[in-house]
């Protein structure tokens, strides 16, 4: 009994999936029956239906030859046809020839009995008055099942958002995320009370209905919220937060009461909404008229459904964005989203434990040292970090080695940081010659500078989009502040190479112009915000908001035409003391630049060591104060040290697993 009603439930939902196979199946068994019922309304069926399987069509000529000896008995004659019954039931028929007036005086004479009949009826009347509806809606349930595939579902996308959620149970762990470590920390307890919510509903408290992951792009707000899931070993329904914007008011709100049914049903379990700021805007930063648009009617159902759970409903909602300050402020308070993690770019020992993770996958050469490629990737997001390792990969697998190396691992960095090496790229030995100056240039002011970045590499090969050639700074250890003196320092690197092409080439190219731009980026900020000035004292003079996570600044004027002279020519006069004081370095390491730049134009490419080698030995030939041996001896002591530490943590973390 149950297998039946289980495939009458397949033939249910198959035709209601397929409304317009549905209508056309119906459409022509009505036609069917009604032609068998109806007939063609003549007489000869009315009266004797069986005998109609006894005919015969023959030519006019032998119609008449039929009259002519009397065996008919009944003739029928319609508007382009003729039927007639003979004596033993046979029915003949045959086409009229139009214009025959002789027919009926024929009959008359051999004296047969004759009528006219309608070659419609009612029926085909009827259908040919319905015709033209029936088509009109059969197109409109074609396009509408066009729409409903194209929207989601149901009549113009509504009331069927399944599609759009992606349920699942993650097998992912908190193992699996590295470099985020507060911020699994504060997810904790979510896991804990999915495991055992009895154990907070008994004491009375309230655990957060909502958690919302804050953070740049790529740090691994997704990942963590599938190992959240995977932890507790719940249902996660994860969706996007577009996914719930349509042109038709109204949709969004129905698929997110559809989402909250479905996570409610799976309980306890998980709700995941990325980039929640599709349709989490403040409402305030709508249009003009403030209208009743649909994403306010989103938001709006998103609210209610929030404030809907009980606090023994064991349904937690996790939300990630990047643009945490468009978010309305309804969406923020406590009882919704009462709890905000940063997952944000991990520091040293975060990059280390990311590497490993991603290195677990690759086969790696033992001369690969993961500290070195974390301190190279300052800066960079976890998904970063993945790429980076995965470029590693593909190039050993285009040399055909066993292996990824160190230098793989070294490639993939600058490709991440400087782009891709454009080797085919010919340029004309005068402007090599004037990348090598510029670029030596900036390698000896950082390393000569007390506060510069100290040089990792330099290269004379072009990478990008308009590099001709770079070098590359790695900072000695994280940073998340600069003092006033390392401010100047950098100030002096990046004018260094323009003082270099002037001391050595006697003229100057376009070459420097993003240095001479970001050179002014940081003296104005050093102005205006940072009050390290005497020119506006302590004073902010452009108060910076910035517009997203790791994007850009809107900044405002609030200062004088008289104070914009003012800082106009200090920073005018900083630039052109700081060119002068790195013009008389230059010419004091003119001897080290020589060397940098044969050195150069020999392997196009040369490691920090080099640099710092040669200008060590330059100071000892010309007896100068080293610059260089006592910063390098400290940087040594203090990559030992670290070294040492994270290769503790690693080798604990390992015991440990």
């Amino acid at each position: 009994m149950s297998k039946q009603n289980s495939n009458d439930d397949k033939n249910n939902n198959f035709f209601n999936k397929n409304p317009l196979i549905t209508f056309a199946i119906f459409s022509i068994v009505i036609i069917m029956l009604f032609k068998g019922l109806v007939g063609d309304g003549s007489a000869f069926n009315a009266n004797n239906g069986t005998s109609t399987s006894r005919s015969k069509q023959v030519s006019y000529s032998e119609f008449k030859g039929l009259i002519e000896s009397k065996s008919l008995s009944k003739v029928e004659i319609g508007q382009s046809y003729i039927k007639a019954k003979s004596a033993d039931g046979m029915i003949y028929t045959t086409r009229l020839i139009p214009g025959d007036v002789n027919l009926v005086s024929l009959l008359d004479s051999k004296g047969i009995d004759y009528s006219g009949f309608s070659e419609t009826n009612w029926f085909t009347e009827m259908f040919g008055w319905l015709f033209p509806f029936l088509l009109i809606i059969g197109i409109w349930m074609f396009f509408a099942g066009r729409m409903q595939k194209s929207m989601g579902g149901g009549i113009l996308g509504m009331g069927n958002s399944k599609k759009m959620i992606n349920s699942e149970k993650p097998d992912t762990k908190f193992d699996d995320v590295a470099g985020v470590e507060e911020a699994k920390e504060e997810v904790q307890e979510i896991v804990d009370f999915l495991k055992y919510p009895a154990r907070y509903v008994e004491i009375g408290a309230k655990i957060p209905k909502g958690v919302l992951l804050v953070g740049s792009p790529g740090t691994g707000k997704t990942l963590l919220a599938k190992a959240v899931a995977g932890e507790a070993d719940v249902p996660f329904f994860s969706v996007n937060g577009s996914s719930f914007i349509e042109m038709f008011v109204g949709v969004g709100a129905a698929r997110v009461r559809d989402l909250f049914e479905q996570a409610k049903k799976d309980a306890p379990s998980i709700i995941f909404i990325d980039e929640i700021d599709a349709i989490g805007k403040s409402r305030a930063a709508g249009g003009m008229m403030g209208g009743n648009d649909e994403r306010e009617q989103t938001l709006n159902q998103l609210l209610a459904e929030m404030d809907g759970f009980g606090t023994d409903t064991p349904v937690i909602i996790l939300a990630a964005t990047n643009r945490p300050e468009v978010l309305d402020a309804a969406l923020l308070r406590p009882g919704r989203f009462d709890r905000q993690v940063l997952v944000d770019k991990p520091d040293f020992e975060g990059r280390v434990k990311i590497l490993k993770v991603h290195m677990k996958s690759v086969k790696m050469d033992d001369d690969v040292e993961i500290d070195e490629i974390a301190r190279l990737t300052a800066g960079l997001a976890g998904a970063d970090l993945a790429n980076i390792i995965n470029e590693a990969a593909l190039l050993a697998g285009r040399k055909s080695q066993k292996t990824v190396k160190q230098s793989d691992l070294f490639e993939s960095v600058e490709r991440a940081i400087a782009g891709l090496a454009k080797k085919s790229r010919r340029i004309n030995p005068k402007e090599k010659k004037i990348v090598a100056y510029h670029e030596s240039g900036h390698a000896l002011l950082a390393e000569t500078t007390d506060g510069a970045k100290k040089v990792s590499k330099v290269s004379i090969v072009p990478r990008g989009l308009a590099a001709l050639g770079y070098t590359l700074n790695k900072p000695e250890e994280d940073r998340f502040m600069m003092q006033r003196f390392e401010m100047w320092a950098e100030v002096d690197v990046l004018l260094g190479g323009r003082a270099a092409e002037e001391v050595f080439i006697g003229e100057i190219s376009t070459g420097a112009g993003n240095d001479l731009e970001r050179s002014t980026d940081i003296i104005k900020s050093m102005v205006q915000t940072y009050g390290m000035t005497d020119v506006a004292g302590l004073m902010v003079l452009e108060k910076s908001r910035q517009s997203f996570i790791g994007g850009g600044q809107q900044a405002t004027r609030e200062y004088s035409d008289k104070m914009a002279e003012e800082m106009d020519n200090f920073i005018k006069s900083s630039l052109e003391e700081h060119y002068g004081s790195v013009i008389k370095r230059l010419e004091e390491y003119k001897g080290a630049i020589e060397n940098m730049v044969e050195l150069l134009y020999e392997k196009e490419n040369i490691t920090g060591d080099e640099v710092r080698e040669i200008i060590v030995n330059f100071e000892k030939e010309n007896n100068l104060k080293s610059k260089v041996i006592e910063s390098v001896n400290e940087i040594k002591e203090e990559l030992k040290e670290d070294a040492k530490m994270v290769k503790k943590d690693v080798k604990d973390e390992d015991q440990t697993s």
